[in-house]
């Protein structure tokens, strides 16, 4: 797949009179033994190699003297790539921070057309009442056009909140222990909830017990977390180890669902996000025998997409089957059973709901998602995107009843 990624962009450029373009990029990683960059542009991976004097520079366009081992140049961050067409074939010649072309004269051919649907006509399902219908699905996260969950399941999240405690390595309760909260997702997840982390380690009103590490991955969608020994849980655990967390002491987690390149209705897409991301959840638990609560999330707008990564209506459809698994659970279905001698789950409740129908403002909040607030392939937020996300995150686990109970204690 690559491969042939990379063969359609040099017949780009052989069949282009355009001797340099500025292509806005998503770092996938970069190989420095081989002086190549793995990115994705327009919902497509490529590998491109990196001319040996390439110019580095921030968002502002200094020169950064550390060149490719700058610290900002890593999984995940958006990058505007100035390819040229040397004589091994196309070449980076210079790297910017940041999702804009540096020069307007250039095209920018990873952004694709601007445009997009700045409505799709969806009700956001926080706002569909028990008599609207999607689908034949009803509103509410919750369903029955009710947003909170029903008693029962209320009371069984109070009970594994209280249970929230600092942990030492060994799971223990510990007054010099840790709680931890990990995110497990894919490209748009570690985007939005890394900013969100470094927006609530900055703010004051998050407990100094609480250790956030952003687990979720650029390129690993619910489908890659299915298999416990996949890349993506290895990578998980390596980066707990460099937060010094031991999994015993994980006891929340947010997960975003989302799988790449989904296909048909509602009912088909809708029956493997769910089967993939059931497995997610067994893995977790496995993995994190502490965890209490799951918080799931579905997506963002992707109305201006230009591409088959994941547009609409499988962003808004998403939300669906978040609720599923939920109501699975509330139903007592044995799968996402969290009590007992064998638990195969956490609690699983909603975090905050992302969605609103583009520029058409959300009644409960005003919320809007704009063209500028994702970068050119209209899927991955911009930072201005990932700052609204951030901003929801952490108002709700400071504001929550549940979650501010361990987010603020």
């Amino acid at each position: 797949m690559k491969r042939v990624a990379l063969a359609l962009l040099l017949l780009a450029l052989l069949c282009s009179s355009v001797a340099a373009f500025d292509a806005v990029g998503r770092i996938i990683r970069i190989d420095h033994d081989k002086n190549v960059m793995h990115v994705n542009a327009n919902g497509r991976d490529r590998v491109v190699a990196i001319a040996k004097d390439v110019k580095v520079s921030d968002a502002e366009g200094k020169v950064v003297e550390a060149g490719l081992k700058w610290d900002e140049l890593k999984e995940d961050a958006m990058v505007t790539l100035t390819v040229e067409r040397l004589g091994g074939g196309p070449t980076i010649t210079a790297i910017r921070l940041g999702g804009r072309p540096a020069r307007p004269d250039r095209p920018d051919r990873a952004a694709g057309p601007q445009g997009g649907k700045e409505s799709m006509g969806f009700k956001p399902l926080s706002e569909m009442g028990a008599e609207d219908k999607y689908k034949g699905e009803d509103g509410g996260l919750y369903g029955s056009g009710k947003n909170e969950p029903p008693a029962a399941h209320l009371a069984a999240a109070k009970k594994a909140t209280q249970q929230i405690t600092p942990l030492d390595a060994d799971g223990k309760p510990s007054a010099s222990g840790t709680i931890a909260m990990v995110s497990i997702s894919m490209s748009n997840a570690t985007q939005e909830f890394s900013m969100f982390k470094q927006i609530a380690d900055r703010d004051e009103r998050k407990s100094g017990k609480l250790t956030i590490v952003d687990c979720a991955q650029g390129g690993q969608a619910m489908a890659e977390w299915v298999d416990p020994d996949a890349r993506p849980w290895q990578e998980a655990m390596r980066r707990l180890r460099d937060a010094k967390v031991e999994t015993n002491q994980v006891q929340i987690a947010w997960i975003k669902l989302a799988n790449k390149g989904p296909r048909g209705d509602l009912s088909e897409h809708g029956a493997k996000l769910k089967k993939d991301t059931l497995a997610v959840i067994h893995n977790a638990k496995e993995k994190f025998p502490n965890l209490r609560v799951i918080y799931l999330a579905s997506r963002i707008y992707a109305g201006y997409a230009t591409g088959g990564l994941n547009p609409e209506p499988y962003a808004y459809e998403s939300a669906f089957v978040a609720r599923w698994l939920i109501q699975d659970q509330i139903k007592g279905v044995s799968e996402l059973a969290f009590e007992g001698d064998d638990p195969k789950a956490a609690v699983l409740l909603w975090g905050p709901y992302f969605w609103s129908d583009g520029t058409t403002p959300r009644k409960s909040d005003g919320l809007v998602w704009k063209r500028e607030d994702f970068a050119g392939d209209g899927v991955h937020p911009s930072q201005s995107g990932r700052r609204k996300v951030a901003d929801m995150m952490l108002k709700f686990y400071t504001t929550d009843e549940l979650a501010k109970s361990w987010f603020t204690q």
